[in-house]
């Protein structure tokens, strides 16, 4: 199998990992020719007490900064514009992205904007950006999206109401610092659903028909430090150790899917978002389980795989009882974390499942990678098991 594979791994990034790393900011921005940095930060950050924590070594070492903190949840695709405006007219060369998976995507988009021109709506889709943008840096506060190790950046796009992708090798940022000391202060309900999100690029990216020895690697590493460390950070969210090994399995995770891709959960994640505005890391963690259980059958030796890796004994099981484990692993880690366990918990009419359906299998590329080939029918019965629950 190994030996007859085709793959192609591009990974950019610098990675600085460890307490204390974000004191090298300052230096990692004169490194690529930064004078002025556009910030583009999170909007809680400053209510917990970690902006100033980021704009420190910026002060110390005598950078001037603009802060762009204007960043929803669920970002649109004006943000980016927005962002990229106000970075040109105050003469930054330099983007640097704190938060989650959202600040990071618009200060990804910032970067190519400023080089590139024209508006993002218009780099939508796979291979439009050209040009290699102005520097960037993320700074990631949660473990969740990996953002700061891929090549996509994610919005809604407001005329169709629909999200999508930025996609290509220039919005791998330049370098990622990945301070733990930055994630003690996410409260539980914040680190639970990311949390799920980085199980969920975790595990869709081992068993995407992309996957590969490289993204494997990833992937084991990145569900065996997430699973075993979720719980623990969710409960003691001082635990540096369990917050370290989140963000390092997040991270990997990130490199996961930037190599073999994500799968159907994401799909049927993006309507969430798209629609009701629900946050891309809680849509994820609800229907997990229930895509896993769909997906049991693409690929049984390595969903028993996950399960083992996830700490369950699988040893005295058929492949088929060990297989379907996984559904259980990921249901019982859900609830341990707080994870509403169906759709109606979050107020999704169920009459709207098949409009659902349908924009979910125009999300080509997860749907392409993943274990099964869903229908339309298929796919409106997960809906509709996902929004009755277990």
């Amino acid at each position: 199998m190994i030996s007859t594979q085709k793959f192609t791994v591009t990974q950019p990034t610098q990675i600085h990992f460890g307490v204390g790393a974000i004191d090298d900011l300052a230096q990692k921005v004169r490194d690529f020719g930064g004078s002025k940095v556009f910030l583009v930060a999170d909007p809680n950050l400053e209510k917990v007490g970690l902006l100033k924590k980021i704009t420190t070594p910026l002060v110390t070492a005598g950078i001037p900064f603009e802060i762009f903190d204007h960043v929803d949840p669920e970002p649109g695709l004006r943000l980016a514009d927005e962002g990229t405006a106000k970075a040109m007219e105050s003469g930054c060369d330099c983007v640097v992205g704190a938060g989650g998976g959202s600040a990071m995507d618009v200060a990804k988009a910032v970067s190519i904007l400023m080089t590139n021109g024209g508006k993002a709506e218009d780099y939508l889709g796979l291979g439009k950006i050209k040009k290699a943008g102005v520097p960037k840096i993320m700074v990631p506060t949660t473990a969740g999206t990996g953002a700061e190790v891929t090549f996509t950046a994610v919005f809604i796009n407001e005329k169709t109401q629909s999200k999508g992708g930025m996609n290509g090798d220039p919005l791998y940022p330049d370098a990622a610092i990945l301070d733990p000391a930055l994630t003690v202060t996410v409260p539980p309900h914040v680190t639970a659903a990311p949390g799920i999100d980085a199980l969920t690029h975790a595990l869709e990216a081992y068993v995407s028909t992309q996957s590969h020895a490289i993204s494997d690697m990833y992937a084991l590493e990145a569900i065996e430090l997430i699973s075993q460390n979720l719980g623990v950070a969710y409960a003691n969210g001082n635990n540096i150790e369990a917050r370290s090994a989140m963000l390092l399995g997040s991270m990997l995770a990130g490199k996961a899917l930037a190599t073999a891709g994500v799968g159907l959960v994401h799909a049927m994640a993006y309507p969430l978002g798209g629609m009701f505005n629900i946050p891309h890391g809680l849509a994820n963690a609800v229907l997990l389980p229930y895509v896993v259980d769909y997906n049991i059958i693409g690929n049984p030796e390595k969903f028993a795989r996950i399960a083992y890796v996830m700490g369950y004994d699988i040893d005295e099981l058929s492949l088929r009882e060990a297989s379907r484990t996984a559904v259980e692993a990921v249901f019982e880690l859900n609830q341990d974390v707080g994870i509403p366990t169906c759709l109606a918990d979050l107020d999704i009419p169920a009459e709207k499942i098949p409009e659902m359906a349908e924009i979910a299998l125009t999300v080509t590329r997860p749907v392409e990678n993943n274990p099964r080939k869903p229908s339309l029918e298929d796919v409106i019965l997960i809906y509709e098991a996902a929004h009755k629950g277990w």
